[in-house]
């Protein structure tokens, strides 16, 4: 054995006892991107004011978080493919260095453009980062404790959201509207002070040579489809300029980008991937439950500060119970996984959370906290045993040279799909009450409705019951409230069926079974098995030839190297 044989071994045996500080200074910075999300929300009000804030209209206020989806879903693609060419590591530096110089400059924006333009770089930076936590782990950690480490990477959400309005209120309580983005500077760098110490270079056997065409449709495709997609939840109609022109152009880019990435000899995304049943089942899932997930949130958010009352602090403490459900479950998921299955684990978990939304059909302006509370934490925990074992499933079968594609994959489903959800149920909330409202008699309107504040109230829940405090009308809030609540019930409906598709789904494309691991970490029983018969997915973990990709189709990464890729 050479030196140089014997060196890479012993690094190879190293990797098992730094994997969990790894761990921990990877699950740190992508929480770092669900803490800033959840912080932004609760600086809203703040950043609208013209005295204390920077006077924000509600379209700017809108372009604050959307610039930030926009920019991070459509190049998620881009930073897997970024990440699987120049190593995860140097693509999650690259990626905290650059959220944390766009949050720095965010916070000392003197107007609402340079702040968009900011949230739209801390976009890209949080591209570049979240594919790259999951490639360092799936290539970092010993199969036998991946899925647990998985588990602790999808927790971290419910953490960064359960954490970050309480670090808002209390920043925006002593400190000014910036602070909300300064915080993430001194996060950073003990992220960037972490992966320098502790996250080793994890290079593949060959590097593969980026598909710059493929890289810029994925990134305008992806664009337009999310902007159409904003615009529609924004409140244009589906068949106009803003909504139909950019989804059309979207689709048609992406069609231009699969039909190039199978022609491609360098692909940013390894299209045969999706032949493994579970890679595509998982996606769908986690696009169906992130769709209904965000949907919900939405309008729960609206109910909360509507008929129930609430102020925003409170509504914020309140939906806590959703994100400690979420880390509950997602550490509870491992062991469900292996009791149940994956498959079964996750169909729990998918009807756990129909079952939520289904209950607020009955919810009125009187149903008591608690209770919200309770289906908040159950809703979360079933989300926390969706994402952990479909997650697994899906990165089972991805060799290590396309780890980065793979978990772009992953990410781009639950960005796109959280935006859906917020688009489908803003839709159904805003077309139902204007319907409701449209026949009803506003109270008042002899006592100093003008014809442009009726329709205001026609319009907007929060406008009417604005107008009803300054004009002292509680009957007119009332009417409000009514027309809300008809319209949550549409959209928890829609939620609901959205979910029951998902549970379906769940079932019938994830078909694998259990790896069960002896006290030694080595595998036993059959593996993980798709269900089709044709034996084990995961077989680039032990090296052998063709890289198998689960169901049976080798991907590029076998002997030697393939075309698009680079020897080293």
């Amino acid at each position: 054995m050479t030196t140089a044989n014997r060196a890479e071994e012993a690094e190879e045996k190293a990797v098992p006892s730094r994997s969990w500080p790894v761990l921990l200074v990877v699950v740190c910075a992508q929480m770092l991107i669900w803490l800033d999300t959840s912080v932004l929300n609760v600086a809203v009000t703040t950043l609208a004011d013209p005295v204390d804030g920077l006077g924000a209209t509600p379209a700017e206020l809108e372009w604050v978080a959307s610039a930030y989806t926009l920019v991070f879903a459509g190049t998620l693609f881009a930073g897997g493919a970024l990440a699987d060419r120049f190593g995860p590591r140097n693509t999650l530096v690259a990626g905290l260095a650059l959220f944390g110089a766009a949050s720095g400059a965010g916070a000392f924006a003197t107007s609402p453009a340079w702040l968009i333009v900011a949230r739209a770089v801390m976009g890209a930076g949080s591209a570049l980062l979240m594919p790259a936590t999951l490639s360092v782990i799936v290539q970092s950690t010993p199969e036998e404790k991946r899925t647990r480490a998985i588990a602790i990477w999808s927790s971290s959400s419910g953490l960064g959201v359960a954490v970050g309005p309480v670090v808002g209120g209390a920043l925006l309580s002593h400190f000014w509207w910036g602070s909300v983005f300064l915080v993430n500077v001194p996060i950073v760098a003990l992220c960037l002070a972490g992966v320098v110490a502790v996250v080793r270079e994890l290079k593949g056997p060959r590097r593969r040579v980026l598909d710059l065409p493929g890289l810029a449709l994925s990134v305008l495709g992806l664009g337009g489809v999310v902007f159409g997609i904003i615009e529609l939840g924004n409140g244009q109609t589906w068949y106009g300029p803003y909504v139909l022109l950019p989804l059309l152009l979207g689709c048609a880019l992406l069609a231009l980008f699969v039909a190039g990435q199978r022609r491609s000899p360098a692909p940013s995304l390894d299209l045969r991937l999706f032949r493994q049943p579970g890679f595509t089942a998982g996606s769908v899932v986690l696009l169906i439950a992130f769709m209904a997930l965000a949907g919900h949130l939405f309008y729960a958010a609206f109910y909360l500060q509507g008929p129930r009352g609430l102020s925003p602090a409170d509504a914020g403490t309140v939906m806590i119970a959703a994100a400690i459900g979420i880390v509950l479950g997602s550490q509870a998921s491992p062991a469900l996984s292996r009791l149940l299955s994956a498959r079964w684990t996750v169909a729990a978990g998918v009807l756990a959370t129909a079952a939520t939304y289904v209950g607020y059909l009955w919810f009125d302006g009187r149903t008591p906290i608690l209770t919200v509370a309770a289906l908040l934490w159950v809703q979360g925990f079933g989300m926390g045993l969706v994402g952990t074992p479909v997650t697994a499933v899906m990165m089972s079968g991805v060799p290590p040279h396309l780890a980065g594609a793979g978990s772009a994959v992953n990410s781009v489903t639950r960005q796109v799909g959280g935006t859906l959800g917020v688009a489908m149920t803003g839709s159904i909330l805003s077309g139902v009450y204007r319907e409701r409202m449209a026949d009803a008699e506003l109270p008042g309107g002899a006592r100093g409705l003008t014809p442009g504040a009726e329709e205001q109230a026609r319009t907007s829940a929060e406008a009417a019951r604005s107008l009803a405090g300054s004009l002292r009308l509680p009957e007119l809030a009332a009417t409000a409230d009514r027309a809300f609540l008809d319209a949550m019930y549409a959209a928890t409906f829609w939620t609901a069926v959205l979910a029951l598709v998902g549970f379906a789904v769940g079932v019938v494309g994830l078909r694998t079974r259990n790896v069960s691991t002896g006290s030694d970490g080595g595998r036993k029983g059959s593996g993980d098995d798709d269900g089709t018969g044709n034996g084990p997915v995961g077989l680039r973990d032990r090296g052998e030839p063709g890289d198998r990709a689960g169901h049976g189709t080798p991907l590029r990464g076998g002997g030697g190297p393939g075309h698009g890729d680079v020897p080293r």
